[in-house]
């Protein structure tokens, strides 16, 4: 069932439309913790289609046996045509994402650029796989959140969501807070500490105690790229080939 236009959607909140064959997995996450604050904020609609709906027959049957033979299901295209034709046929949507391990890997700045969105679907998958022509005709952006198999496209499809709806504006108590993630710059975030300063002998670095906030930030930053250094040296490649193509 497609939903209608609600009040929140007048006022530009992002709309979240997600396509799934197990629909109750959403309950508790959409309830609680981030996504609920985005709802109740009205900055964030998001509704869960189940796909049984647009089965077929009498027992609604989303998928079948692949072609060639093989083990595993495989998604029918007939339900999601259906479905996301429906959902078309009341909006425009910015992206239809599919999340999948062959998918471009999702990063920050993808989160930051679907933020300012306004209408984005989510198809997660199932079983093996789902039918290529539903890749090939209804899917705009293929993502994965990295070289592993989960059972469905559920957890990802959260992972998303909760990533893009944390950097817009209001969700968060401390907007700021957000912006100085890791990976916002390309770095990884650096380290933080609270009170005690001194614990079972260990202290806190003895700048954060002095409120000096320009000495305080320069050891943020300088902290902020030893730790990437050591633990992800990639992100530090990553930027130094950015900086080398915008020189180009």
């Amino acid at each position: 069932m497609v939903v209608p236009e609600t009040p929140s959607q007048l006022r530009n909140a992002i709309r979240i439309d997600v396509i799934s064959v197990i629909p109750g997995f959403f309950d508790s996450p959409l309830d609680n913790g981030l996504l609920s604050i985005a709802r109740r904020k009205e900055l964030a609609d998001i509704y869960v289609h189940n796909l049984h709906d647009y089965g077929l027959g009498r027992y609604r049957q989303v998928d079948d046996s692949p072609f060639g033979g093989g083990a595993g299901m495989v998604i029918r295209p007939e339900p999601v045509f259906a479905c996301i034709e429906a959902l078309k046929a009341e909006r425009e949507y910015d992206e239809v994402i599919f999340l999948s391990p062959d998918g471009e890997l999702f990063e920050q700045s993808m989160a930051n650029r679907f933020s300012r969105m306004h209408n984005l679907i989510i198809l997660c998958g199932h079983y093996k796989a789902v039918d290529e022509r539903i890749r090939q005709k209804l899917i705009t952006m293929e993502i994965s959140i990295g070289d592993v198999v989960v059972s469905g496209g559920e957890i990802p499809a959260l992972f998303l969501m909760d990533a893009l709806v944390r950097v817009i504006p209001g969700v968060l108590g401390d907007s700021e807070s957000a912006l100085t993630d890791s990976f916002q710059t390309e770095l990884l975030d650096c380290t933080y500490y609270t009170r005690p300063a001194e614990f079972r002998g260990m202290k806190v670095p003895e700048v954060l105690l002095t409120g000096h906030h320009s000495n305080i930030e320069q050891w943020r930053s300088e902290n902020a790229l030893e730790r990437t250094r050591k633990r992800r040296p990639d992100l530090l490649d990553k930027e130094c080939l950015e900086l080398k193509n915008k020189i180009t």
